[in-house]
């Protein structure tokens, strides 16, 4: 049977008269050690927040770079977060909640509003336990407040997460034995969906700088569509409420959590929709801190990298030297990434960085004269491109104070003439995320390619990535999709 520990952030949140289970801070579970090697881990995370780039945010998503099993999941905490996102989810539970509600005494509610606190999905009260439940089943977090109000019916009105803290004392007893009752359960995964039609929408924005696609791209994919029987249409930000009207989703407009493209990702999921990038390869993409994790784990060849916190900065100078990058979580095309040549610029940069992020990133500087781009899709090499550094400049992308920036030049190879070691390690890196797009970008090193990042989100532009497969590259992704959507329609995954 799997081994369990539960996270506290700090150790006086575990109190002295709770039971005795294997605690473990949030501080020692994040430094890695000897549990991030741990297989068959299941970790409850207690963390006071679950606030995006928290610190408990982060032990959510190291344990899942670990694999190990955690409730709750970023997927979960991301769903939390916003009401626009975890609303998709809520229509059975209103329905639930309405025939259970209304049987209630009138003396038990207030007039129009409700409050239940479910532990590991159970409550303290018996009538309502078929909704904690589902609830639970839904948004699988250990503590969770719902708020219950009448609109003409009995509607979940917000859910939130609640830190152990704030458990009141009479709640203890309840707490802690739904949580010994859900120790000894299997942990599941969540249910399959399924698809219906073959119409395509493509996510984009017209007015974005620097989109994933240019506008030439995004014509040749409509023209994809045509020739293999897809109907592919472009549609924006405002057409979210049309969105499950289509098969499938492609997302050509750079994702970021907490945004409008995570929700549409995350809608089409919902939806039963064939969606590119799916809402995992978004969460698993975007945040660098569990990519150096996953990738660590599965030790797959990346330059010198710490996890840095405030406590230990200087870290970066000692084990890696100046110059050192230094990277914000989350970023794209070049930008959250800086170079410190020393240790007041170390400081200074890490001072800003901090104030977005509990965790950044230091990164050995290694520079070449271009990364290595290899598309992925479907879990076989797709595309190769060598992107070349920006003039005058050690990164691809060069980015103005004012706004203006300069891309480098490039060169598309056939995948056949690529070097077969940056093939080798850029599917074994994207091989971790899923079998979506992904864009693995490597520099060479005279020890063999090592992985920078994995981008869920590849650039495919016109009279670039596909100068060597020209129109087959847009028929081939439109194609990929087409084999995903036939067999889901044969009812198979």
């Amino acid at each position: 049977m799997a081994e369990h520990i539960l996270l506290v952030e700090q150790e006086a949140d575990w109190q002295a008269g709770f039971p005795r289970l294997p605690v473990v801070t949030a501080r020692d579970y994040l430094a890695g050690g000897e549990l991030a090697t741990r297989k068959d881990l299941r970790v409850i995370n207690l963390c006071r927040s679950y606030r995006y780039l928290s610190v408990g945010y982060y032990c959510s998503l190291l344990a899942e770079a670990r694999g190990h099993k955690v409730i709750p999941s970023v997927r979960t905490i991301q769903e939390l977060s916003s009401r626009e996102i975890y609303s998709l989810e809520t229509e059975e539970l209103d329905a639930l909640a309405q025939r259970l509600l209304r049987r209630r005494k009138a003396s038990a509610l207030t007039p129009t509003a409700y409050e239940l606190t479910i532990c590991f999905g159970h409550c303290d009260v018996p009538s309502l336990q078929p909704l904690a439940r589902q609830v639970f089943e839904t948004f699988r977090c250990p503590l969770l407040k719902v708020e219950f109000r009448l609109q003409g019916t009995w509607r979940i009105g917000a859910i939130k997460a609640l830190p152990i803290t704030a458990l009141p004392t009479e709640g203890e007893a309840g707490f802690f034995g739904a949580l010994e009752g859900y120790l000894t359960q299997r942990w599941r995964g969540q249910r399959a969906r399924l698809a219906y039609r073959y119409d395509l929408a493509m996510l984009h924005d017209p007015e974005a700088q620097m989109p994933p696609s240019d506008k030439k791209a995004l014509a040749l994919f409509v023209r994809a569509g045509k020739a293999l029987g897809v109907n592919v249409e472009l549609i924006q930000r405002k057409d979210y409420s049309k969105l499950a009207e289509y098969d499938a989703l492609f997302i050509r407009e750079t994702t970021r959590i907490g945004h409008h493209t995570f929700r549409f990702a995350k809608k089409a999921d919902s939806e039963g929709m064939v969606v590119i990038d799916d809402p995992d390869s978004i969460l698993r993409c975007t945040n660098k801190v569990y990519l150096d994790e996953l990738m660590a784990a599965h030790k797959v060849p990346r330059p010198k990298t710490l996890v840095l916190r405030r406590e230990n900065l200087m870290d970066a100078a000692v084990q890696i030297g100046y110059p050192v990058v230094l990277k914000i979580p989350e970023g794209s095309f070049s930008r959250g990434v800086f170079k410190a040549a020393d240790r007041a610029e170390l400081t200074r940069i890490a001072a800003r960085l901090f104030k977005e992020s509990d965790l950044i990133l230091a990164q050995e500087y290694l520079y070449t004269a271009f990364d290595w781009r290899v598309g992925v899709l479907g879990r076989k090499p797709f595309y190769v491109c060598k992107y070349l550094m920006s003039p005058n400049h050690w990164q691809i992308v060069k980015h103005e104070s004012d706004g203006r920036f300069a891309y480098g030049d490039s060169e598309t190879l056939a995948v056949e003439d690529a070097p077969p070691a940056v093939i080798r390690t850029a599917l074994k890196a994207a091989d971790l995320i899923g079998d979506g797009l992904y864009g693995v970008d490597l520099k060479e090193t005279a020890d063999g390619p090592v992985v920078i990042e994995v981008n869920d989100n590849p650039s495919l532009d016109a009279g670039v990535e596909d100068l060597v497969l020209g129109d087959e590259l847009y028929r081939r992704l439109i194609g990929e999709f087409v084999e995903r959507l036939d067999r889901r329609r044969a009812g198979k995954k």
